[in-house]
């Protein structure tokens, strides 16, 4: 008897724990949440003796990254830790208050061993690694657990085991079609490796330009850059600070379509000949490579081989995307070619295209790669696919045989929600593989397409989102609450910002420069409800921005996944399920700010005609926070609206989600929901007025 009240009492001790555990694994603001986390109640202080050591069988970069470490563990705390200026081979000390251990130099390829182990205690932070880049992404770790009260900064006690769920991890920069200096691609790096990112991958050139120095094909540079391009010291420069902070650059030239750039300085090298000019506007367009002339593949093998020799990483994209086939089929010779060698299609036509450039990348020692318009009859099985059209060629391609990548559901252009991103799964439960075809699922990669961003903008439509899309491709798959991801989302947001990125701070700028002056409170007001047109409603048509527009506009300090909307959603929600009074009066005064802003905001049109295309959103948003302020004042009177009251503010809420200035209000769901809980409809008013029902009986 005595056993069995034992056993019983352990167990219920363990599930105690393993609950505490969990709890207090969600107080911590780590992004992505590590594979194991344990706490022990110690916590290590954070003082001027500080030092670290490096024991075992290192890379060199993990003391260049030991030092930043050092450096940046400076400036968030204020301390100074001058004694040790850079952690350097001879910090070997294994008492020292910092002890990294690594047991070997980690390879910048597919399937390293990234994995990595922390304990801390009052005495000691051990990090214990397989290889160097476990070992960074545990100082990242660290710093993210940085902690302060009224006795200082600290480092919890605690000990982590972790390890990535996936071995690509990437983020596609687009510097073809809006060019990035490489202080942005630097920054970009930066925060990559705080999230524990790993891929970068480079899109060098499209319809709009070609962006890399050529010394074998100098007319490429000369003729097609518009003279923003990489040097190829430039080239050599960002591989390496990528390399040093456990980041792989992988290149794209896209080939056969997107070829506009090389055909205006290689005309030649066309299916149609005639004379191109570079793309000014966004979109597909026909121009593509001839595959039945020999030149063009003479053209690409020393292309290639000249871009794998800047890039040492093992994979090699050729883009193979949006080929549209008219020209093809509008030229008379390809027709003739295909008849000839019972070529049925453009896809067929491609296909012999990637074999016939496919030697030449092998012969470079790359591993082809390329969008999952490449995935046909015939294609080898050892070339890697990237879908980004749906999963269905996603889970095809693995079941084929191929390695592969999803995109699909990580395009940040696209300004969805990182609650979006972050369910989206490249290995869900319902994925109809096996485990052996699993194994081709080598992760993820969130696309930074370049139309509508600059140097000025790309941060915020890439940060803080792409943390949640780094989780996702690190952490285990059950990690999917929605509402915690945001809460730490917030918090590592402040951090990035902390390493240089302008995310955050680009904003202040811009909307002072909209509003020709400093006082921008009325247009803050307006733009924190705002965000610019999802998917690819922005650019109508394709033909409303070129690369020459002005990206300062409303559109352009409107960022996705904006805070105040989903806040007062939640709060709607709240309200209306519990009539929650301290609730009732924060919506209220919010109600109040955004009735009473429009006023203000006209007072800013007198200098500022650039935002006269806002004022129809400011002045919805006026209507509609005074419909939902009438909407309360009828709950707190338990009162039904009457039909014409619902009728007419039903218009007001449709007009109210008309666009302006590309930009769609994102508060007019929540206020429809105040509306429907007073409407007397049962229909619609029954999920929203669950507390108002319960009153009135």
């Amino acid at each position: 008897m005595l056993t069995t009240r034992f056993a019983i009492l352990t167990l219920i001790f363990a599930l105690i724990t393993v609950n505490l555990f969990s709890q207090l694994n969600n107080i911590y603001s780590i992004v992505p949440k590590p594979f194991s986390l344990n706490t022990n109640g110690e916590r290590f202080a954070i003082t001027n003796q500080l030092r670290v050591s490096v024991t075992g069988h290192p890379d060199h970069r993990i003391y260049a990254n030991a030092s930043r470490f050092v450096r940046r563990m400076a400036e968030r705390t204020g301390i100074f830790l001058d004694e040790q200026g850079f952690v350097t081979a001879k910090d070997t000390n294994s008492a020292s208050s910092v002890l990294i251990v690594i047991k070997r130099p980690g390879k910048l390829q597919l399937r390293e061993d990234e994995s990595y182990f922390i304990q801390i205690n009052s005495k000691q932070v051990q990090v214990r690694a397989e290889t160097d880049l476990g070992a960074m992404h545990a100082l990242e770790t660290l710093m993210q657990l940085v902690s302060a009260d009224s006795s200082g900064y600290y480092l919890p006690g605690l000990t982590i085991n972790d390890k990535p769920r996936f071995t690509w991890r990437g983020l596609l920069l687009d510097p073809a079609l809006h060019f990035l200096p490489v202080n942005v691609i630097k920054r970009t790096l930066d925060g990559m490796a705080a999230v524990k990112l790993n891929v970068l991958h480079l899109t060098l050139c499209n319809d709009q330009g070609f962006r890399f120095e050529s010394k074998i094909f100098p007319r490429l540079q000369q003729l097609a850059s518009d003279g923003n391009f990489y040097t190829q010291e430039q080239i050599k420069d960002i591989v390496n600070y990528a390399s040093e902070r456990g980041i792989r650059v992988v290149p794209e030239v896209v080939v056969p379509a997107h070829t506009t750039a090389i055909l205006v300085a290689y005309p030649e090298l066309a299916t149609l000949k005639k004379e191109y000019t570079l793309q000014r506007y966004f979109g597909v367009f026909d121009p593509v490579l001839d595959p039945t002339n020999e030149k063009v593949y003479t053209f690409l093998s020393k292309l290639f081989t000249e871009v794998a020799g800047l890039f040492p990483d093992q994979v090699f994209h050729i883009g193979g995307d949006e080929n549209t086939g008219k020209d093809w089929n509008n030229s008379r010779q390809i027709r003739t070619y295909m008849r000839a060698n019972g070529i049925d299609s453009a896809a067929a036509l491609q296909t012999l295209f990637n074999k016939k450039i496919l030697p030449v990348i092998t012969k470079n020692k790359k591993t082809m790669m390329g969008w999952d318009e490449i995935f046909q009859p015939g294609l080898p099985e050892d070339v890697i696919i990237q879908s980004w059209r749906g999963k269905q060629a996603f889970y095809e391609s693995v079941k084929a045989g191929h390695d592969a990548v999803l995109s699909n559901g990580y395009y940040i252009d696209l300004i969805q929600p990182a609650s979006y991103h972050y369910l989206n799964d490249p290995q869900p439960d319902d994925a109809d593989i096996s485990a052996k075809q699993a194994q081709h699922i080598l992760g993820g990669e969130a696309t930074m397409w370049g139309e509508h961003v600059t140097p000025e903008t790309v941060d915020s439509r890439i940060w803080p989102r792409t943390a949640a899309i780094a989780e996702r491709l690190w952490s285990e798959k059950d990690v999917r609450d929605v509402d915690d991801m945001y809460r730490r989302l917030d918090i590592v947001s402040l951090q990035l910002e902390q390493l240089g990125l302008c995310h955050l701070s680009f904003k202040n700028t811009m909307l002072r420069r909209l509003c020709n002056g400093y006082d921008t409170r009325a247009l803050q007001a307006l733009v924190d409800v705002i965000e610019p047109l999802k998917i690819y409603e922005r650019n109508q048509g394709d033909t409303m921005y070129t690369i020459f527009s002005p990206y300062t506009k409303l559109a352009d300090v409107a960022t996705p996944d904006q805070a105040v909307p989903r806040i007062f959603t939640k709060q709607v929600d709240d309200f209306l399920q519990t009539g929650d009074s301290t609730l009732e009066t924060e919506i209220k005064q919010q109600l109040l700010k955004w009735q009473n802003n429009h006023i203000a905001f006209l007072t800013l049109l007198r200098n500022s005609p650039v935002l006269q295309e806002a004022e129809p959103l400011s002045l919805h948003l006026s209507e509609i926070a005074a419909t939902a302020l009438e909407a309360i004042d009828l709950i707190q009177r338990h009162e039904t609206a009457g039909k014409q009251w619902v009728q007419q503010k039903e218009m007001l809420l449709e007009t109210a989600k008309e666009q302006g200035g590309r930009c769609e209000l994102q508060v007019v769901a929540p206020i429809q929901k105040l509306v429907n809980a007073v409407s007397g409809d049962a229909e619609t008013s029954s999920t929203e007025s669950t507390w108002l029902v319960s009153t009135r009986q």
